[in-house]
């Protein structure tokens, strides 16, 4: 029961986090997030609610995960407000991947998964997540969720690359005018 109740929870929360992203006040906190000093020529009007409202949804997740928690198994321990804790959050954001809505999913996931099957491996088991953490940075920059969604999508993210700076340094450059005969 109390696994249905989580899954309930979940879905919800992460339904109501894919509103708000999508949602016009998403795309103010997108555009504060992309260039802060442009957001308010994006209509971003209000700066003090822009500012609070943010950071109290940022401390409130984790808040509601928390008690979620200490619901489902009827115990809550400092392990879990310790540094550690804070850096596993972490590891699995960057290896399911930044920037993307399911990329914390996928790593939390994977994460708990390694963990659980390389629990024989005894203290060993924070040395290989920190292998697989090395070789999946090396390997997926956006992580395994922001490499693999293009493809599933079937489009490549970039399909052009990028132009270098000198390259837009010379577009950018006027060009002299010739000068007529007889100009002094």
């Amino acid at each position: 029961m109390y696994y249905f109740v989580l899954a309930v929870c979940f879905c919800s929360a992460f339904a109501v986090i894919v509103r708000t992203i999508n949602s016009p006040f998403g795309q103010v906190l997108k555009a504060i997030r992309e260039n802060e000093p442009r957001a308010p020529s994006r209509s971003a009007t209000a700066p003090s609610i822009t500012n609070c409202l943010p950071s109290s949804c940022r401390r409130h997740w984790p808040g509601w995960a928390g008690s979620t928690k200490a619901l489902v198994f009827q115990f809550a321990s400092l392990t879990d407000v310790n540094w550690p804790m804070s850096g596993e959050v972490v590891l699995m954001t960057l290896i399911g991947g930044i920037g993307t809505i399911l990329g914390p999913v996928v790593g939390a996931f994977l994460l708990t998964t390694m963990e659980n099957y390389l629990a024989q491996a005894g203290s060993w088991v924070t040395i290989i997540e920190g292998l697989i953490f090395v070789i999946c940075v090396l390997t997926f920059r956006e992580g395994i969720v922001g490499v693999i969604a293009p493809y599933a999508m079937g489009w490549r993210a970039r399909s052009e690359p990028l132009p270098d700076e000198a390259e837009l340094r010379r577009k950018r450059r006027p060009r002299k005018s010739a000068k007529v005969a007889g100009e002094g």
